[in-house]
């Protein structure tokens, strides 16, 4: 969501232009975008920093940052704090995410995980209705207590600033609470999320209050106001981290975890969770190491476990570099087949480190990449869901694994970059999961809880015989795909990017990569160009523009292509990614037209 004010000649196909205004430009396939407002584009270079999220407000809060003396991490953090406000039903401090960072004096990568956890109380069963015994729907998980994993962003912008940052975390709310007081001009992309949400937000009394004015969703082109979120982050620039973590307001979203605040005339079936105010006491972000792959020469750095976002890219790219591409249509081809085998091994595989021995090194390993690259064939697609690979296998091995179909994964995450003057960069994704996550908000606190213990998988999803490494459990982290990347070119930054869209995500990191390294695009044409995604499904879903480009070519090699189901209908994604040109030039880009498209802007313009 986002909101307002080495193949010769293949560039030359990209969908971007940068000679046209962001408001001019559209996919193939897809109507023209809206005009954005004044000061909205999709491509800034320049000098002195650079930023790219969703939204010109957040982009803009990040410029100030930077303009002011502050770092990568204080501008991402206010970035963060201001789409907590403009975008509500994915960015709330109500959630949580993955924080990856570069330090120009040290020359490493390190990541925070903010990645929600299960309360003490958490149980394998915890979706398992006790008068039936079996699963919940997946509707009514979602609106519930249940849901609600300790929220981890707060901790991440606390831990990112003391580790890396320049200023308090007090002084980077003051933009954010500047445009909660104010206000921000409604869109149609914000309408629709309400709207979308309208029949279970009504069901929720201080859900209803903040997001249905009047019981209705907030018209486009009237101003949205949230004074409450406005004094909940004043409390937090004055009384401090612990306010949230254990303190008062600790205390209310764990009372209201428990007590969701379910207008009594309704008749939705709203289960109570399990969280007390020592679940969030208990709670910390925590530092990981990168993951790290080398593709033609590049260093790759990633997001370690919970997410699988660093392993799943990681793989790919280790499988992918046993090919050659000699034209664009093999190129997307061994990419989506690579991205088949990956997944089964993600999904066999990849939970919370701190439950589950996840075998990272060795999906990470070069030999582990030859044992599976050996399975893709130039003319034959895999049929899915393809097994996953022997841990053990030498050389060119069948699997010995059974197949496993995709568990769901909610698709609505935010993506921010940031990079400063003295060459610092942050790749940042958060999320409260579903656009709107539990639907059940914080009374008189201006901010959703996430839904963000749905990405457990209710009951086992791995064959008879094979343990799940992601079911729920008291403290444990849920497996993600959030995949905040940084690449490396002879030490130093080159590249940044991520995106949102659940499970999606590893493959639009992928294909952005595909395209810039490999096949000749510029990084806005990589941004653009329209995508496909294979995540061990029997079908490769896409973008109508990429079915248009290249359906009949891929089907000849066995992809059956369809068009992706959303959320939202036929759009993959929502990047955001910077590139250092040299000589101290850098390049943001956000998505032209995606989503409604998003926001780069730079310190010094060129």
């Amino acid at each position: 969501m986002r909101r307002r004010h080495a193949v010769i000649g293949l560039a030359a196909l990209a969908l971007a232009t940068l000679t046209v205004p962001a408001q001019a430009r559209s996919l193939p396939g897809h109507p023209p975008a809206v005009a954005p407002p004044q000061g909205k584009q999709a491509v800034a270079v320049g000098y002195g920093g650079a930023v790219s999220s969703v939204d010109l407000d957040a982009t803009r809060a990040g410029i100030e940052v930077l303009r002011n003396g502050g770092n990568a991490v204080d501008a991402a953090v206010a970035v963060a704090a201001t789409l907590g406000v403009t975008e509500p039903y994915v960015a709330a401090i109500g959630g949580g995410g993955f924080f990856t960072y570069y330090d120009a004096r040290t020359h490493k990568v390190s990541t925070i995980d903010g990645r929600e956890t299960g309360p003490a109380r958490m149980t394998k069963d915890i979706f398992i209705d006790p008068k039936t015994g079996k699963p919940l729907s997946f509707d009514e998980a979602v609106t519930s207590g249940l849901s609600i994993g300790v929220p981890g962003t707060l901790a991440t912008w606390d831990k990112a600033l003391r580790d890396f940052g320049t200023r308090r975390l007090g002084t980077l709310l003051q933009p954010a609470i500047r445009v909660a007081e104010h206000g921000f001009t409604v869109d149609q992309e914000f309408y629709d999320q309400t709207a979308v949400n309208a029949d279970r937000f009504k069901d929720i009394v201080p859900t209803r209050e903040l997001f249905l004015p009047g019981g209705r969703p907030p018209a486009v082109g009237s101003t949205f106001r949230n004074p409450d979120l406005a004094d909940t982050y004043r409390q937090i620039a004055r009384r401090g981290l612990g306010w949230f973590y254990g303190g008062g307001l600790g205390a209310e979203i764990a009372q209201t975890v428990r007590k969701p605040p379910v207008d009594p005339k309704a008749t939705r079936n709203v289960r109570p969770g399990v969280m007390q105010t020592s679940d969030l006491a208990g709670y910390h972000a925590v530092g990981r190491a990168p993951t790290h792959v080398n593709y033609r020469g590049l260093d790759v750095y990633g997001m370690a476990p919970p997410s699988s976002g660093g392993s799943t890219v990681g793989e790919a790219l280790n499988i992918m570099k046993n090919f050659h591409f000699s034209d664009p249509v093999q190129a997307l081809h061994t990419y989506l087949e690579a991205s088949r085998l990956a997944y089964a091994d993600r999904n066999a595989y990849v939970g919370d480190p701190a439950y589950v021995d996840v075998p990272l090194k060795t999906l990470l390993s070069d030999g582990f990449a030859s044992s599976r690259a050996c399975l893709i064939k130039p003319d034959q697609a895999a049929t899915s869901p393809v097994p996953p690979g022997d841990l053990k296998a030498h050389g060119c091995a069948a699997p010995q694994g059974k197949a496993q179909n995709l568990p769901y994964e909610g698709p609505q995450t935010t993506h921010l970059v940031t990079a400063d003057r003295w060459g610092n960069v942050v790749s940042y994704t958060l999320t409260i999961e579903q656009f709107g996550g539990s639907g059940i908000t914080v009374p008189h606190r201006g901010f959703l809880l996430n839904n963000e213990m749905t990405d457990f998988d209710f009951t086992s999803s791995t064959p008879a015989g094979y343990p799940d490494p992601n079911l729920p459990a008291a403290g444990k982290r849920p497996r993600s795909s959030m995949a905040p990347t940084i690449v490396l070119r002879n030490g130093r930054p080159y590249l940044a990017v991520g995106s949102p869209g659940g499970s999606t995500i590893i493959t639009t990191v992928l294909q952005i990569l595909l395209n810039r390294v490999d096949l000749g695009m510029t990084l806005p044409q990589a941004v653009a160009a329209p995508r496909a995604t294979q995540r061990n499904t029997p079908q490769t879903f896409a973008e109508q523009a990429f079915i248009d480009r290249y359906g009949a070519a891929l089907k000849a090699k066995g992809q059956d292509l369809a068009l992706f189901p959303g959320p939202p209908a036929g759009v993959i994604g929502a990047a955001a990614g910077l590139e250092f040109l040299g000589g101290g030039v850098l390049q943001a880009v956000a998505e032209p037209v995606r989503r409604g498209g998003g926001s780069a802007m730079v310190v010094h313009p060129k």
